[in-house]
């Protein structure tokens, strides 16, 4: 059950940086099909960040450590336009358009989504 919690709260934190951002862009017909893109979008999303940001943080420890963990801003765009790379293979109309919007979306989802966690809860034992 608390898998599913952190695909829907992904979800609506996707669908937030979609909104906010002019780089990142869902699109279909209808409401529905949005929200079944950014729940697909989602599970894509948790997957890249369960295998390769291990990997990721591992390799750049020195980095993370040079520059007080400010690396992870960067190492979260980059992932996040990775997501978008695989989404547009698996031909998802996900989309992002570059660094910058992979940028400030990973920001925007990564607080979105605390903010969301926050309030419903979801206890991660």
């Amino acid at each position: 059950m608390r898998i599913l919690l952190k695909i829907g709260i992904t979800a609506a934190a996707l669908g937030a940086a979609t909104a906010l951002l002019d780089g990142i862009t869902v699109s279909g017909d209808t409401a529905g099909r949005r929200a079944l893109t950014l729940v697909a979008v989602a599970v894509i999303f948790g997957l890249v960040n369960a295998i390769i940001k291990p990997i990721v943080k591992t390799l750049g420890c020195a980095l993370y450590i040079l520059t007080l963990g400010l690396i992870g801003l960067v190492v979260n765009g980059l992932l996040l336009w990775l997501t978008s790379v695989v989404a547009d293979r698996l031909d998802l109309p996900f989309h992002v358009a570059g660094f910058w919007p992979a940028f400030w979306g990973a920001i925007v989802v990564g607080v979105v989504g605390w903010l969301l966690h926050l309030v419903l809860g979801g206890d991660d034992d």
